[in-house]
């Protein structure tokens, strides 16, 4: 079975502590059991999961849908957004993981990838160098998601094809951004074969998608 490969990245600095990684931590919960009951994603999807504050590290390598326990994941006290560093990590998971074609394996359907951030990256220039390595991966999809008013869409806009915004950062909004994310996932695994870019459904109303 060839598998559809996703990779998310999620801002964990300082900035995220308190309600806001809390929301994440119930938003993901919610999108694997979203998951879990559409069986064509059940069936091709795999999770893997990238963390960034001072440094970016996978607390869950790509991983079937069926097979994941999800961590919890915490936030440092403060701390610097090390997204160029999360970029460089991700590219190298994806050079480790994802099945490229051979003579006793289906390679992978194209990946897609989801960065989740409210703030801009420290590393400006690890930053730079690593979207060019990103466009090099051919991802279906690379969607980022600017949460709260500190992020900044400027620097988004480099990497990514897809960008959402979100005004505020509490447990209701992260429901529906989750949400949002997870319905994509399944679109994604419906799809894959029959396009060779992700289509994204319409976002819910706290979601805002930025032109």
């Amino acid at each position: 079975m060839r598998r559809l490969p996703v990779y998310l990245l999620i801002d964990t600095s300082g900035s995220m502590k308190g309600e806001p990684i809390e929301a994440v931590n119930a938003g993901l919960q919610s999108l694997v059991a979203s998951l879990r009951r559409d069986p064509q994603a059940l069936e091709t999807a795999h999770i893997s999961i990238i963390t960034f504050d001072r440094e970016a590290r996978v607390i869950l390598p790509l991983t079937p849908i069926e097979e994941l326990q999800l961590p919890v994941i915490e936030t440092p006290e403060s701390g610097p957004t090390m997204t160029g560093a999360a970029l460089e990590l991700v590219c190298q998971r994806i050079d480790m993981e994802v099945r490229i074609q051979s003579t006793d394996i289906k390679r992978d359907w194209k990946p897609l990838l989801f960065i989740m951030t409210d703030g801009a990256p420290n590393d400006v220039q690890k930053y730079k160098e690593m979207v060019v390595e990103c466009k090099k991966r051919n991802f279906a999809s690379i969607t980022a998601c600017a949460a709260g008013s500190s992020a900044k869409i400027e620097m988004l806009r480099d990497v990514a094809d897809n960008i959402v915004a979100l005004d505020t950062c509490d447990s209701a909004t992260f429901s529906q951004f989750f949400t949002w994310v997870s319905a994509s996932i399944s679109s994604g695994a419906q799809s894959v074969g029959v396009v060779s870019k992700l289509i994204l459904p319409p976002p819910p109303d706290a979601v805002m998608l930025v032109d």
